[in-house]
């Protein structure tokens, strides 16, 4: 039902080193496996888009710390869904 999720959802955008987006966006799907439900490179401001579903806030921030350490990001903008 729309406005009624029993898990939290939030976009983040990444912005990637130039060319390193197919990488970036596999090693975010390997590593959140579980927590991302889509990651799709795109053009305009932003290089990829990720769309993620936790439990938690703290399981929001590690997601969203684990993608800002990946190689190759270069910074990250979390949009949390309501």
């Amino acid at each position: 039902m729309y406005g009624q999720h029993s898990r939290l959802v939030a976009y983040i955008l990444v912005n990637t080193d130039v060319g390193a987006e197919s990488d970036v966006r596999d090693e975010i799907v390997r590593k959140f496996n579980k927590a991302v439900s889509e990651a799709r490179i795109v053009y305009g401001e932003f290089d990829i888009v990720v769309r993620v579903e936790v439990d938690t806030m703290k399981a929001l921030e590690s997601v969203v710390s684990g993608i800002r350490s990946i190689d190759g990001v270069r910074r990250t903008t979390t949009l949390i869904a309501v």
